[in-house]
């Protein structure tokens, strides 16, 4: 296999990974661990991984093009659409609830989001608020995810 298909589908694959790893684990983790656990968590690990995750999307998809452009199949190129289709799709869909979730000025345990931190235990409902733009963020990610697995299955196909 040419080295450009091998960094397209391994890059992919970890992608992929990662998306798995956040949907099926962390982002669980995270709902049972309370607002304000869950809050303080947030910040950091969405950072780390957007960092990891886009660099691997932006890679897969210039070595997908690349294995394109010097003789491999169309399926090439159409994987390297759908993995590069990650990054307006995150930018246009996903930046503005994360925009929101990072807000340090947003009190993480009240049902308006721009309300500024107050002070005083959460209620159940405000924790349940937060917890629903948390959830907001995990369905449109496991939209990335759905994208992400059919650029695999092309590459794979050939």
């Amino acid at each position: 296999m040419p080295m450009l298909q091998f960094v397209a589908i391994l890059s992919t694959t970890f992608f992929t990974g990662a998306a798995i790893y956040i949907n099926l684990v962390e982002h669980p983790a995270r709902m049972q661990c309370g607002t304000g656990l869950a809050a303080t968590e947030f910040g950091p690990s969405y950072r780390r991984a957007a960092a990891m995750q886009a660099t691997l999307a932006l890679i897969a998809a210039f070595a997908g093009f690349g294995a394109w452009l010097t003789g491999a199949p169309r399926a090439w190129f159409s994987g390297a659409v759908l993995i590069f289709g990650v990054v307006p799709f995150t930018l246009l869909a996903i930046m503005p609830t994360n925009k929101k979730l990072l807000d340090p000025a947003l009190d993480r345990s009240s049902e308006d989001s721009t309300t500024a931190t107050t002070v005083g235990p959460p209620s159940r409902s405000s924790q349940h608020s937060w917890f629903r733009r948390l959830e907001c963020f995990s369905r449109l990610h496991r939209l990335v995810l759905r994208r992400n697995r059919s650029s695999n299955c092309l590459a794979a196909s050939e």
